[in-house]
């Protein structure tokens, strides 16, 4: 299977501490693959597969508010007011959209023009390449020829799991120096390759005899004291949000062990592999196929006692990433007509464990284009540092206020000023509903643009890899060149972004 996947390599960084080094201006190492999980060119036709429909939220509202499904639909609310200039925090000149669509085709051609088929699509892999090493390659070589690819391709679910639930955004201040290389590292790739070597140190493991896991076990031994060690956060060097990372893996070591028909006896994510490929709904053509609704399923029902219960709830059921939004229908007997599902952190994890179960046993995902753009800072500080969004006068005064009394806490950013809010601001929930509609509004122009058409057409994932991603990040770099921070900075507990 290697074979078949090239590899975009570059050079580490030759000071390994340079500041900008996790920056994403380079190619994404990770090959591309079909329905934007496997390569462009397919020999392999696929049966329709039909899809389940939505839950009727008129009769299951949770239900329909934890589906897949409602997110894009929801959103899409938002969107229609921001096109006609209505939302109550932002204003919209809708001038700017070819200007954003633009800013996002170029850094797309500067990477990756003329072979677009070669966009890897978003996911946690990358991130573990970052500096052109191929980590996640040399980790399974570390491995003896009589591991299989199945237990592979467990063994990365397990560890994707892990990183996807430590990546929310580790603050201006935090980094993270190799312990293999030497070499520093910050944001999301810090992450990373924290999380990668603290796998390979076996300390999400119960069993010495094979530190390549994470199960219940281990992950019950988990305190923010051991995590701090892990991530290296000293006084000198700290992270947003550490006890909220710390209790996620906490109450993650308790689903896993409630949920033994997904992960096993022994509460493994990566016995979620062997659910899926023997689950009704997944048919066994020429490959596995599995339905996106099916794996959608599985990690919102099993993984739900890891989200905070403090959020938003409907009957007693938390819905997780799903916030009051007043841009939104209100009625007074249809409470969840005004809240916005988003569920970050479990269409990132989707979209990162596909990649493994593609690449390592050819999966293919039947509806995997009903995960939408991820209504993050990076995807929707673009929006506003372009221009096409603006945060409205007496909100940014608010913000500002908020800012500047965060900036008198120790270790808080406080030298380039950007209004800040918490997660359940109405401010950022409007923000997160219009850049989920936005970047499916953008992923059509940015095709037109490209000139591709019919099957050479990028899809989401892809954009959002090559294109809104990174340049979030690379404006977000130029405009605040101290901090590097979005547009509008997010009070985070490391369950959010």
């Amino acid at each position: 299977m290697r074979g078949l996947f090239r590899k975009h390599k570059q050079p580490d960084s030759p000071t390994g501490s340079h500041p900008n080094e996790s920056n994403g201006s380079l190619k994404s190492p990770v090959p591309s693959i079909s329905n934007g999980y496997a390569s462009k060119t397919p020999t392999v036709s696929f049966p329709d597969v039909p899809l389940p429909k939505a839950p009727d939220p008129a009769l299951d509202p949770a239900g329909y508010l934890l589906s897949i499904y409602a997110v894009r639909e929801r959103s899409r609310l938002v969107l229609e007011k921001a096109k006609k200039n209505e939302l109550r925090h932002f204003t919209v000149d809708m001038s700017k959209f070819q200007d954003t669509a633009a800013y996002v085709v170029s850094i797309i051609k500067r990477d990756y023009a003329p072979d677009y088929a070669s966009i890897p699509p978003h996911g946690r892999w990358q991130h573990f390449e970052v500096g052109g090493r191929p980590r996640v390659d040399q980790l399974m070589q570390s491995w003896p020829s009589t591991v299989d690819a199945q237990e592979r391709t467990r063994r990365l679910i397990d560890l994707f799991l892990v990183s996807v639930l430590l990546d929310a955004g580790a603050g201006t201040k935090w980094q993270y120096r190799s312990k293999e290389s030497g070499k520093i590292y910050r944001r999301s790739e810090g992450l990373a390759v924290a999380s990668l070597e603290m796998f390979k140190a076996g300390l999400f493991s119960s069993n010495p005899d094979q530190p390549y896991q994470v199960d219940s076990a281990g992950l019950r031994k988990l305190n923010p004291k051991v995590m701090a060690r892990g991530l290296q956060v000293t006084d000198d060097n700290p992270i947003d949000g550490l006890e909220g990372r710390t209790g996620l893996l906490m109450r993650l070591s308790d689903a896993l062990q409630q949920s033994h028909e997904v992960f096993g006896r022994e509460g493994r994510p990566g016995n979620m592999l062997d659910y899926l490929l023997s689950h009704p709904s997944t048919q066994a053509s020429s490959v596995p196929i599995i339905m996106l609704p099916t794996l959608w399923s599985t990690l919102m029902g099993s993984l739900s006692p890891v989200w905070p219960s403090t959020r938003a709830q409907i009957d007693g059921i938390p819905l997780g990433d799903a916030w009051p939004c007043s841009t939104m229908p209100s009625h007074p007997s249809r409470s969840w007509e005004n809240i916005v599902p988003f569920h970050k952190l479990t269409q990132w994890l989707t979209y990162s464990l596909m990649v493994p179960m593609t690449k390592l046993l050819n999966v293919h995902f039947a509806g995997a284009d009903l995960l939408t753009g991820l209504p993050e800072y990076r995807n929707g500080g673009l929006l506003i540092d372009t221009g096409l969004l603006t945060l409205k006068p007496e909100d940014a005064k608010r913000g500002l206020d908020q800012y500047q009394r965060n900036a008198q806490l120790k270790g808080q950013p406080n030298m380039e000023v950007v209004p800040m809010f918490t997660a359940d601001d109405d401010v950022i929930v409007e923000w997160r509903a219009v850049t989920v509609g936005f970047l499916d509004e953008l992923l059509v122009e940015v095709n037109a643009l490209l000139g591709l058409s019919g099957r050479d057409k990028l899809n989401l994932a892809q954009m959002l890899e090559a294109g809104t991603w990174k340049g979030g990040r690379e404006i977000a770099e130029v405009s605040r060149p101290n901090t590097k921070e979005p547009p509008i900075m997010i009070l985070s507990d490391g369950t959010v972004f």
